[in-house]
Parts: C-alpha cells; sequence; structure tokens
C-alpha cells in the first residue's frame, strides 16, 4: 500500500529533525549501531505515524515503549491540522495492564526479537522445551522468595509480571499460589505456563505456515482493503497540501 510511505513524506516535512533525535528508541539503536544509525532509522516514527493517520486511527494499541512514537503521531496530527485544517483525529494511547515485559537475561530493559541473547527472549513459536531453557536461565537473584518489587528485585518481579499476563490472574493472587516456593521451582510454574497460553498460538503458526496458498490469500485480501480505505484518504491529504 504506497500511501504509507508518501503519506509518510508528507508528514516528515512536517517534522524537525531535533525532534526525531531526542527519541530514546533512536538514541539507543544508534548506540549500538556505533553511531552508524541510517535515516530510514530516524524517521521510522514518522512512517509509524503515517501508518496510523493514514486510516483516521482514534486508538492504538501500544506497549510503553511506543509511547512516546505514539506522541509524536498526536504531534504530527495537531500540526497538520492547524496548518491545512482539522483533518485527522488526535489518536489515543491504549496500554494493556501488562505495559513491559523485560529480558530474561538482563531485567533492566525490555525483551526484545532483535537481542542477540538467544535467552533473553521468549518467542511464540518456541518448543516447550526451550521455553523451559530460558525460565531456568532466567536472571534472578540470591533470595528464593518469590516477590514482586520491581525496583528491588527486577528479574523475580519479571517472571511475576509475566506470570499473571498469560494466566489473566492479579499480582496479589499470582503472589498468593506462588507462597512456599523457592524462585527455582518458580521459574518451572512460570514456563509451564507460558507453554499452555502458547500451546494453541503455536499449533495454529504451523497450521498456517503449511498452507502458504491460504496466507498469500490472507495477505493480497488484507493488502486491497487497506488499499481501499487509504486511498481516498491519502487523495484527500494531497487536495489539503495543494499537490493536485
Amino acid at each position: 500500500v504506497p500511501e504509507h510511505a508518501e503519506l509518510a513524506w508528507i508528514l516528515g516535512c512536517l517534522t524537525n529533525v531535533p525532534r526525531l533525535l531526542r527519541l530514546p528508541q533512536w538514541k539507543a539503536k544508534r548506540a549500538s549501531q556505533n553511531n552508524e544509525g541510517t535515516v530510514g532509522l530516524l524517521t521510522y516514527p514518522v512512517l509509524q505515524a503515517a501508518d496510523i493517520l493514514l486510516y483516521k486511527s482514534t486508538h492504538v494499541p501500544v506497549g510503553e515503549d511506543q509511547v512516546l512514537h505514539l506522541e509524536l503521531a498526536q504531534d504530527i496530527a495537531k500540526h497538520f491540522n492547524k496548518k491545512y485544517g482539522e483533518f485527522f483525529p488526535v489518536p489515543k494511547a491504549i496500554l494493556s495492564t501488562t505495559k513491559k515485559i523485560k529480558s530474561l537475561r538482563d531485567p533492566t530493559v525490555k525483551m526484545s526479537k532483535s537481542d542477540p541473547q538467544k535467552l533473553a527472549t521468549v518467542n511464540i513459536a518456541d518448543s516447550p522445551d526451550e521455553i523451559v531453557l530460558k525460565f531456568r536461565k532466567a536472571v534472578t537473584d540470591f533470595t528464593s522468595e518469590v516477590t514482586y518489587d520491581p525496583a528491588g528485585r527486577p528479574g523475580v518481579s519479571n517472571l511475576v509480571s509475566i506470570h499473571a499476563a498469560v494466566t489473566g490472574l492479579s499480582i496479589k493472587e499470582v503472589l498468593r499460589q506462588a507462597a512456599g516456593l523457592d524462585t527455582a521451582h518458580y521459574k518451572t510454574v512460570v514456563a509451564e505456563s507460558v507453554i499452555q497460553k502458547f500451546a494453541p498460538i503455536r499449533n495454529e503458526i504451523k497450521k498456517l505456515q503449511e498452507d502458504k496458498s491460504h496466507l498469500i490469500k490472507v495477505l493480497e485480501d488484507g493488502a486491497e482493503k487497506a488499499k481501499e480505505l487509504a486511498a481516498p484518504i491519502y487523495q484527500e491529504i494531497r487536495r489539503l497540501v495543494g499537490f493536485q
């Protein structure tokens, strides 16, 4: 759907570089790439804004780490509306109760699929044995009791957060059920809960991967539906900014 990239260019013309340079994701990625961050990486949040605004979205489900990117989209929408008249809704964030899952190897940072440490991240398609291994190797501390103290005990608190997220239980209820368990045994409990949660999803992924023609059809139908929604909105944007 080329309208995404075309709108991103227009919105990029309304966005100043210092604002993008302040975004923490850019700073972190640039540091990990030895100061060789690309233009595409710098302007990616503007493309995210285009993805949202192109459909006149009013609410966006995001993780805590993406809140600042959504705030950029909000500011871009306001800037566009001020310049060209009220057009875009200013999108609001929808945050889940589990706002951020931390790395199993470094519970001070978020879990990321791009983490080079394979044991740091649990993937939905991981086998039960892989999930058990990753939780067994999860970094905790030298206190055996299971408690929830994100500042003082980030490792075990991360396990509690994950347990609550996959079971739908409250932190309080998870701690009640974990009473009497040491962290080594608790890691097994959390791993089993994650396995149970992911099992039907993993099975569905496996089934879908065996039917490539169906997947291609889903992608084609989705692109066509997105195009139908995006094209008239983008044409109106072109008219507003003076492209036609």
